[in-house]
């Protein structure tokens, strides 16, 4: 692995991303590439790490930079986990966002040990409405 590159608003392909989020453990629909194009351009902050020109973790964010940042996706390739990648992208995305802004997010039941050693505390009071597909 050489040094990686982490890259603010980085313009990015939906094809790109779907082959992340492929080789990472995230699920997301990579199949429908429409719906990953509509994703990667509503974000309002998304954070790359690249190792040479491969992508190999990704952060996308909804927010209004000032009162609360929605960490949509942290996906990092699984051959690239445990390095400190998804760390370094929650850290730039801190950074960006502001003291202010509270950084929230779903994390799947596989994620769930891992955000609180990157600084998150479980939240209960949250509320879904799940989405059909």
């Amino acid at each position: 692995m050489n040094e990686l590159n982490y890259v603010c608003d980085p313009v990015l392909t939906a094809e790109q991303v779907a082959d992340l989020f492929r080789r990472s453990t995230i699920r997301r629909p990579i199949d429908d590439m429409p719906r990953i194009a509509k994703m990667v351009a509503a974000s309002d902050l998304t954070v790359a790490a690249f190792d040479g020109d491969l992508l190999v973790g990704y952060s996308r964010s909804l927010t209004d930079f000032c009162f609360c940042c929605y960490l949509s996706d942290l996906a990092v390739d699984e051959k690239y986990q445990h390095k400190g990648i998804g760390k370094k992208l929650v850290e730039i995305t801190r950074d960006r966002i502001g003291d202010k802004a509270a950084l929230i997010l779903l994390a799947s039941p596989a994620a769930m040990g891992y955000y609180p050693k990157i600084g998150f505390e479980l939240a209960q009071n949250a509320f879904i409405i799940k989405r059909t597909e």
